[in-house]
C-alpha cells in the first residue's frame, strides 16, 4: 500500500495533478512564449499603424539590396539568406530533439551544434545587414534622429524590432550551448531523459517562427 502511495504522488504536482499531461518546466515555457508573443505582436502592430498612417515610407527592396562581396542590386537576398539559416536551424534542432527521444547522445550533440552554428551564422549576418544600413549609401546612413531612406521612424523600428528579435536568438544561443556543453559531460543520460533539449527547442522554434513574421511585416508588406 505504501509503494502504491509513492508511485501515484511522484506524478503529481506539489498543487495537484500536471495539467495537460506535460512537465511542469514545458508548461511554464509555453506561458513565457504566449507573454513573449503578445510583446512582439504589440510590436508589429505599432509598425504597421505608423507605416500606413505615413505619407511616405521607404520600399524595402530598395533599402535591403547589399549584399556582402557583391556591388550588384540584389534586392532582399541577403535577408531572404539570413531566414533560410535561421529555418534550417529550426531543422537541426528537430532532430536533436528526436535524438533526445531515442537517448541517443552523439545525435543530440551533433545536431546541437549544428543548431549554434546556425544562430551564430544568422547574428553575424544580421550584424553585417545592421553595419551596412547605419553606413547607408552615402548620404548620412541611417540611425535613431536620421535616415537616409525616409521617414525616421523606419529606422526607429527597424533597430528596435530586428534588435529585440536578435537579443532572443542570442539568448537561445546561450541556452542551446549550455544544452550542448551538458550533453557532453552526461547531464541528461544520468536524469535518463532529454526533457531540457525539448523545452530550448520550444524557445528556439518561437524566435524562428517570430522572424518569419518580421521578415513578412518588415521586409515584404
Amino acid at each position: 500500500m505504501a509503494s502504491t502511495t509513492v508511485t501515484a504522488t511522484t506524478n503529481v504536482w506539489s498543487g495537484g495533478q500536471s495539467p495537460f499531461k506535460v512537465s511542469y518546466g514545458k508548461l511554464m515555457m509555453w506561458i513565457f512564449l504566449l507573454s513573449d508573443a503578445f510583446t512582439f505582436s504589440a510590436l508589429l502592430v505599432s509598425y504597421g499603424m505608423i507605416r500606413y498612417s505615413s505619407e511616405s515610407w521607404p520600399v524595402p527592396e530598395e533599402v535591403f539590396s547589399a549584399m556582402p562581396f557583391y556591388h550588384g542590386y540584389a534586392p532582399l537576398v541577403f535577408v531572404g539568406i539570413m531566414t533560410f539559416i535561421l529555418i534550417l536551424s529550426s531543422v537541426t534542432m528537430v532532430l536533436a530533439v528526436e535524438a533526445g527521444h531515442r537517448m541517443d547522445r552523439k545525435g543530440v550533440e551533433k545536431w546541437m551544434l549544428w543548431t549554434i552554428i546556425g544562430g551564430l551564422t544568422f547574428l553575424s549576418c544580421q550584424a553585417w545587414e545592421w553595419t551596412h544600413f547605419i553606413h547607408g549609401t552615402g548620404a548620412g546612413g541611417a540611425n535613431l534622429q536620421w535616415n537616409e531612406y525616409g521617414p525616421p521612424a523606419f529606422a526607429a523600428f527597424f533597430f528596435f524590432i530586428t534588435g529585440f528579435h536578435g537579443t532572443h536568438v542570442f539568448s537561445g544561443v546561450v541556452l542551446n550551448y549550455i544544452v550542448y556543453y551538458n550533453t557532453v559531460r552526461g547531464v541528461y543520460d544520468r536524469r535518463g531523459h532529454y526533457e531540457m533539449v525539448e523545452k530550448v527547442g520550444l524557445y528556439w522554434h518561437f524566435v524562428d517562427l517570430v522572424w518569419v513574421f518580421v521578415f513578412t511585416f518588415f521586409y515584404l508588406v
